[in-house]
């Protein structure tokens, strides 16, 4: 039985993620990566079964990425934690900003397809979706808090998940127009005066 030429594949795929950030999913055109990848469109169905699961496959490293991390920051037992620890999780920590954009920045093509690219795939909806896996995340940390009497108890699933819409609107907007590092590294430090986590949910000093 033949083995099949993997060889090729990378060479697909980055074709696939330059038209895609070009043109975005909708008006790219399979023909033309294929084109540029110098292959037939058989050799590219014998890989992908079309043009979402060849986007599927350009981003999927950084959709992994993205729920790994979301994954580790909520899987954190909240009733364990101290009154300290619950309200350190709400300081707007400017390294803890600094580190998520980093991290962004460091995948930036694949986040940008998912912000800007994706109309068309299963993750058309993609900003809203991760707010509301990150929403998930962090709840327990504010619910268990608000148990507490560690700050106000009258924010709702919703106005949280709103909030942090607005929070990570403030992350999404650099990528989506381009900023480079020394522009996100000003940008960081302005969102982390921005946004004051403790003053909104009125968090009492730690002892």
């Amino acid at each position: 039985m033949a083995v099949p030429d993997r060889t090729i594949d990378p060479k697909i795929l980055e074709n696939a993620k330059k038209e895609f950030l070009a043109n975005g999913f909708e008006k790219t055109s399979l023909k033309v990566i294929c084109d540029q990848a110098g292959i037939t469109t058989g050799a590219l169905y014998k890989r992908y079964r079309g043009k979402e699961d060849l986007f599927r496959a350009v981003v999927e490293d950084t959709v992994n990425d993205l729920n790994a991390v979301a994954r580790q920051r909520g899987e954190k037992d909240a009733s364990l934690m101290s009154d300290q620890e619950l309200i350190h999780a709400w300081y707007m920590d400017p390294e803890d900003m600094m580190w998520w954009f980093r991290f962004l920045y460091k995948r930036r093509d694949g986040f940008v397809l998912l912000l800007k690219c994706s109309e068309g795939t299963a993750y058309s909806n993609f900003q809203h979706d991760w707010v509301e896996i990150l929403t998930e995340a962090t709840s327990n940390f504010l619910r268990e808090a608000q148990k507490r009497g560690l700050c106000r108890k009258d924010i709702s699933e919703m106005e949280l998940h709103i909030l942090l819409s607005s929070f990570w609107t403030t992350i999404y907007e650099p990528f989506i127009h381009g900023f480079s590092w020394d522009e996100i590294e000003r940008h960081c430090e302005i969102v982390t005066k921005l946004f004051d986590w403790h003053e909104a949910f009125q968090f009492r000093c730690p002892t």
